[in-house]
This record gives structure tokens, C-alpha cells and sequence, in this order.
């Protein structure tokens, strides 16, 4: 009797953990710590990192978003949940790489050099634009613009 009440206790727990676990839910990026998958530098820019979060929870981090859709060309794209990347306004806030929009102007550096930067709304890309020039991008179109 106590082995079956043992495992009515121990059973719900071992199924909360085994489903908590493989969330697919982004990491915290540990700025001056964390490294990038792809390129191995130190993550420190809080206006250009990114991060791939796969269906089974695993997240890969990155100093630069191009280092992100570099590294994506190795995935599974069926694997994939979640395409992040930082908020150019809002250092440090992941936000939906799929629904940013991307501007490459070389009036605004990134840590790998292609000049890209992530916004979270067309408006706020376009007073960026009209600072520093440069092409403003879709996810889409990002992405066949890096890989030609």
C-alpha cells in the first residue's frame, strides 16, 4: 500500500517537471557571461543580442542577430519555437524576431558588423531610418538579404 502511495505522490510530480522542462520559453541572456552560440564572443550589447529557443525548450544565444540567422541555416527549422532578438529601444527586452522590423545602416554599429538593428514596430524603425538612413527590412526579407 505504501509503494502505490508513494507513487500517486511522486508520479504528478515527475509529470509536472518532465512538461515544465521542455517549455519553450527564452533564457535570461547573462550580459559579460553568456557566450554566443555561433560566433563564441561574449555577449554585451543589450541592443543587438538574440536568441533561438527550440520546441523542446532549448535556447541558443547570440551576440548579433545576424550570428542568430547564421546559425539558423544549421537548424531544423521544424525545431524551432521561438526566433528572439533584442529591442533596439528597449536594451536587454527580447521580442519576436519573426514581427520585428530590421533596419542595416551603417549609423548604427552591431558587435559582428553587418550594421543590423531590431525594432519592435515599423514607427519606431522609421524615425531610425530617418536618422541614420539605411534599408529597412522584414523578417522575410532579412533573411534573403543575409542569405542570398
Amino acid at each position: 500500500m505504501k509503494k502505490y502511495l508513494l507513487w500517486i505522490l511522486v508520479l504528478p510530480l515527475l509529470l509536472i517537471g518532465l512538461f515544465s522542462s521542455c517549455s519553450a520559453k527564452p533564457q535570461e541572456i547573462e550580459y559579460g557571461t553568456d557566450g554566443c552560440h555561433f560566433c563564441r564572443m561574449t555577449i554585451v550589447d543589450k541592443q543587438h543580442a538574440a536568441q533561438i529557443v527550440t520546441k523542446k525548450g532549448k535556447a541558443y544565444k547570440f551576440d548579433a542577430i545576424e550570428c542568430m540567422v547564421n546559425y539558423r541555416n544549421e537548424m531544423d527549422p521544424e525545431s524551432v519555437a521561438l526566433y528572439l532578438n533584442n529591442h533596439y529601444t528597449q536594451p536587454g527586452e527580447l521580442i519576436d524576431a519573426t514581427a520585428s522590423v530590421f533596419l542595416i545602416s551603417e549609423g548604427i554599429p552591431s558587435p559582428m558588423g553587418a550594421f543590423l538593428t531590431a525594432f519592435a514596430t515599423q514607427e519606431e524603425a522609421a524615425i531610425e531610418h530617418n536618422k541614420h538612413g539605411g534599408t529597412l527590412y522584414s523578417w522575410e526579407e532579412l533573411l534573403v538579404e543575409l542569405n542570398p
